[in-house]
C-alpha cells in the first residue's frame, strides 16, 4: 500500500473560498476516481493556512491510472479552472510513503 499526501498551503484570505470550492467541484470527482480518502485537514498549529489529505493506493501503477483517469474528467478540467481564477492556492507538497510493518495503515 501507497499514500500520498498531499499539503496546500493557501492563502489565508481564500482559505474558506477554496474549502468551499474543493467541496462543491472536487470531492465527489476525486472520491470517484482516486477512491480511497484516508483523510481531509487543515492546519491548527504550525504551520497555518494548509489543507492536508491523504489518499491510499494498492501500488504505483494504480496512482498512475488512477490520476490519468480524473485528469481526463471534464469536472476535474472544470475545477483546475475555478482554482486557478480563485489563485488561492501558495503551494503544494505531495509525499508517497509507504508504511512499515508495524503500522496500523497497510
Amino acid at each position: 500500500m501507497y499514500y500520498e499526501l498531499r499539503t496546500y498551503t493557501l492563502d489565508p484570505l481564500k482559505m474558506a473560498d477554496w474549502l468551499a470550492l474543493y467541496q462543491s467541484h472536487a470531492l465527489e470527482v476525486q472520491s470517484e476516481h482516486l477512491g480511497n480518502l484516508v483523510g481531509f485537514f487543515t492546519s491548527e498549529f504550525g504551520d497555518v493556512n494548509q489543507v492536508v489529505h491523504i489518499w491510499g493506493y494498492a501500488s504505483l501503477d494504480e496512482r498512475i491510472a488512477r490520476r490519468a483517469a480524473m485528469a481526463a474528467d471534464p469536472r476535474w478540467a472544470e475545477f483546475s479552472r475555478r482554482n486557478r481564477e480563485l489563485a488561492a492556492v501558495v503551494r503544494l507538497q505531495s509525499r508517497l510513503m509507504r508504511p512499515t510493518g508495524f503500522s496500523p495503515l497497510q
